[in-house]
């Protein structure tokens, strides 16, 4: 009796080919059979006999159930609009056709909507919502907080979805309640890196002085890059009582940790770090009566001295930037902007701003001027810096690019932000407001909205290439107010196109306009369906 080829002998043949390696089976087994079919037949057969052949392995323990969840249950018309919403699958390509929204960007508003009325996910749902937010990291905070503990108890079960287990705001449900010190105690000894990050923060968020009193038991058993991490979450809740830690981690070994203490003690106005940096950076500003007007005269440091590294001074320039202008910046960004005013003769920051400077500084000036009204989030200097939106260039003289406006934009209350955003719109168009329209508050405001639909309508009057405003377009659809959806019917139909027009823009606009109008009416269905009565 022939012995039966094993499965190595199978596979290895099948790696190999039939034509590099003789088939493992009996001449007679062939019976003018093909080698390839012979040797599948012989790979079919071997199969069979593995699984008849496996023994079945002791029962494993059975895991713990699910934690409850005791929010609300998700109204049933929502409920459909998730799955809707899960099922479907982004296309590929660049500019999208036809006027079918785009059901994956309305994800995010939906998840936010539901956790803002504090909906509990249907259970059956949870492992798409953690696929969704597996392949989607921006979808990871609003998924796994509406999805609850019962994500972190399916994350336990299948690697897939070990990003869970990493996510601090996935952890936060597991947390020890305020009053089990002990319970803390283990955990920020005990716990993973996740837990104790989702720790930290929860505490800063209820009793500020027990986090930072944690930090500093075990901080110098810290790795840097764990101690970095942590340094950060003391961001929410700033206070003078953190001083004395950060100035002591000033002197830590790792050079980003001392960076991230310096950048945050520099926004306490009263701190000793901040006084001795308005010190350093009024040594090098100041005014020039010389001549027939006052200017600012700049003298930049001469050098770095281990004081200034100490305070966070980065010593060594990237490629391309003299020493000297870099330490000058380095000083004026971390300066409070209150010191510029009593420095420079009383005047107002828009006054500031507008003195000329000497020596080809006033660039170098005033871009540190900007670092400085984010890092504070001063809205008088971020509003003197921007200058009116229609302005030559829609900036002012710090404002040296997008980038930058769009950050200090972010120092201005929302609707004060809209506003200025809506006029730069209507002053220069959509060609570079992409950034600037990221930063504004959803939904826009009824002006915001306007600017950006007129804008669209007079780009599509004048035969504008159509895919150019492809980004904007879809910017609409996600955050334009759906009360606006009105005033789009007028677009819906194709214009008679301009002999100078882009060839086929016409039917974009129309196929862009209706998708836009579609995707406003079903978004405000979505807002009806997760009331608390579902839409009804």
């Amino acid at each position: 009796m022939t012995t039966a080829p094993t499965w190595d002998d199978l596979l290895t043949t099948a790696l190999l080919g039939t034509d590099r390696r003789t088939l493992p089976l009996d001449p007679a087994d062939l019976a003018g059979r093909e080698a390839p079919a012979a040797l599948l037949d012989a790979a079919a057969v071997a199969a069979v006999r593995r699984r008849a052949g496996l023994r079945p392995g002791p029962a494993g323990p059975r895991p713990e159930p699910a934690p409850a969840d005791t929010r609300p249950a998700l109204p049933s018309a929502a409920a459909h609009r998730l799955t809707l919403l899960l099922a479907d699958r982004p296309g590929g390509g660049g500019g999208r056709r036809g006027s079918t929204p785009d059901l994956t960007e309305l994800l995010p508003q939906w998840l936010a909507s539901a956790n803002t009325h504090g909906y509990a996910a249907p259970p059956h749902m949870v492992p798409a919502l953690l696929d969704a937010a597996r392949a989607r990291t921006d979808l990871r905070p609003a998924a796994l907080e509406f999805a609850g503990a019962r994500a972190l108890w399916l994350a336990r079960l299948n690697p897939d979805w070990r990003f869970a287990q990493r996510s601090a705001s996935g952890g936060t449900s597991a947390l020890p309640g305020a009053e089990d010190a002990e319970g803390i105690r283990r955990l920020w000894q005990e716990g993973l890196f996740a837990e104790r990050v989702a720790l930290l923060t929860a505490l800063r968020a209820r009793t500020p002085s027990a986090a930072r009193e944690l930090l500093a038991e075990t901080w110098a058993q810290e790795r840097a890059e764990d101690r970095l991490m942590f340094l950060d979450s003391l961001r929410a809740g700033l206070t003078a009582d953190d001083e004395p830690f950060l100035e002591q981690s000033l002197g830590d070994r790792s050079r980003n940790v001392r960076a991230t203490a310096a950048e945050l003690l520099c926004t306490l106005p009263g701190s000793a770090l901040a006084a001795r940096m308005a010190r350093r950076a009024a040594t090098c500003v100041a005014l020039d009566h010389t001549g027939s007007t006052a200017a600012i005269v700049v003298e930049a440091p001469a050098v770095c001295d281990p004081e200034m590294e100490r305070d966070g001074v980065t010593a060594r320039p990237p490629a391309g930037r003299g020493e000297r202008s870099w330490w000058l910046g380095q000083l004026v960004e971390s300066a409070p902007l209150d010191t510029w005013p009593d420095r420079l003769g009383g005047r107002t920051p828009e006054q500031i701003v507008a003195l000329p400077v000497t020596d080809d500084w006033q660039g170098e000036l005033h871009a540190a001027w900007c670092r400085a009204a984010v890092r504070q989030r001063d809205a008088r200097w971020a509003r003197a810096l921007l200058g009116a939106p229609s302005a030559p260039e829609a900036g002012g003289p710090g404002a040296v690019s997008l980038a930058d406006r769009a950050k200090l934009l972010a120092a201005l209350e929302a609707d004060e932000r809209a506003a200025w955003v809506a006029g730069f719109i209507a002053g220069h168009g959509l060609s570079e407001a992409f950034q600037l329209l990221g930063v504004c508050a959803l939904p826009w405001t009824a002006p915001l909205g306007r600017a950006v639909v007129d804008a669209l309508d007079i780009a599509r009057e004048a035969g504008s290439y159509p895919w150019s405003f492809s980004g904007v377009m879809g910017l609409a659809e996600r955050c334009l107010d759906p009360a606006e959806t009105a005033r789009l019917d007028s677009l819906l139909a194709v214009p008679d196109e301009r002999e100078d027009a882009s060839p086929g823009a016409g039917g974009y606009w129309a196929e862009a306009f209706q998708r836009l109008a579609t995707t406003l009416r079903l978004r405000a269905a979505m807002v009806r369906e997760l009331a608390p009565d579902g839409g009804a």
